[in-house]
């Protein structure tokens, strides 16, 4: 999540300095939205990975109340 907050930082530097820089504004929004990118593959992963423990958990407890034969 920490690289989350990171690209979007940059992101958000990227346009104010936009504002700025009227002679690079296309190439600053660029870099903006390629950094809104990174940050919305890396939230995805991040959820998937949680997902996944979930998923991974909620077997392993269904193993557990699963009633044997005998």
């Amino acid at each position: 999540m920490e690289n989350v907050r990171r690209y979007r930082a940059l992101a958000s530097l990227c346009r104010q300095q936009a504002a700025y820089r009227p002679l690079q504004n296309w190439q600053l929004l660029g870099q903006a939205e390629h950094f809104e990118h990174l940050a919305e593959i890396a939230l995805k992963a991040h959820f998937d990975a949680c997902n996944a423990q979930r998923e991974e958990d909620a077997l392993a407890a269904a193993a557990w109340e699963t009633p044997a034969a005998a």
